[in-house]
């Protein structure tokens, strides 16, 4: 499946990645999963940014948005517009970060 339905994740960082239900903790302040997601090729677009409203950093095949406004953030979306360039990307940036995406429709968490 290359290009097709988009496909929408949640990055989260769970606490204990063996369980679950132990909850999640932040994945870092918007400056940090910046920092963190320059490494993959992937950043703003370099508009103007305000305080609030949704930043979007873009990425090969995704792009990954947050809401503006806060010191922390626990999580961020990805929308995944083409599985075959995305993909290598988001799984190896989750590995490096001890990052998961859970799936908005199944609501299976992977990564």
């Amino acid at each position: 499946m290359a290009k097709g339905k988009k496909r929408i994740l949640v990055l989260i960082k769970p606490k204990d990645p063996a369980d679950p239900s132990a909850g999640n903790v932040s994945i870092g302040s918007p400056k940090e999963l910046i920092a963190s997601l320059a490494n993959y090729n992937t950043a703003p677009d370099g508009s103007q940014t305000s305080r609030l409203g949704t930043a979007v950093l873009h990425g090969p095949g995704f792009v990954v948005e947050y809401a503006m406004g806060h010191d922390e953030l626990m999580q961020a979306m990805i929308v995944v517009n083409h599985q075959d360039f995305a993909w290598p990307v988001i799984s190896k940036m989750c590995r490096d970060n001890g990052w998961k995406m859970q799936d908005t429709e199944s609501g299976q968490i992977f990564g």
